[in-house]
């Protein structure tokens, strides 16, 4: 990109549109870039070598809603909130989550999907879907992959938990 890079361009673009959704698509398949594209509001992060209909299915997947990661970067940044300390504060809105929010939130730092979680907790689709909004909600989040990282910070979810 000529004039910015795609950092640079995924932040103007969040900063007109707080619900626009980006897909990062890009050669770097480094740490520091991951977490810079997700902070600067970047929904899904993926490496340009996957197959075309890898990338299809990965704008769809984001377009719904949802956040995606390459697997290699979901396994990195795994194991770095699981080096970290855990943060000593309870983030905000995390004690008012229910019980059912609290369970949904898990489930979806595992990695599963809206379909996956229903099934688990013998649910519709669409409940599911309520309490992910409520959970995205109550913890002002934009979207899947900030809840993923929430949940993983405030030491709610530890890898190998699943």
């Amino acid at each position: 990109m000529p004039a910015m890079d795609g950092i640079e361009a995924t932040r103007k673009i969040t900063a007109i549109d707080n619900d626009a959704k980006v897909l990062i698509l890009t050669t770097f398949d480094l740490d520091e870039y991951v977490y810079d594209a997700l902070r600067a509001g970047a929904s899904g992060f993926l490496l340009k070598d996957r197959p075309p209909e890898e990338l299809v299915s990965a704008v769809r997947i984001v377009a719904s809603g949802d956040a995606l990661l390459a697997p290699s970067v979901t396994r990195r940044l795994v194991a770095e909130f699981a080096s970290r300390p855990r943060r000593p504060d309870t983030p905000e809105g995390l004690d008012e989550l229910t019980d059912r929010e609290r369970e949904v939130l898990v489930l979806m730092a595992n990695g599963a999907s809206n379909a996956e979680i229903a099934s688990q907790l013998f649910v519709a689709e669409t409940t599911v879907k309520t309490h992910v909004g409520h959970v995205l909600q109550k913890l002002r989040l934009r979207d899947r992959a900030q809840a993923v990282v929430l949940a993983y910070e405030s030491g709610l979810v530890r890898p190998g938990s699943a």
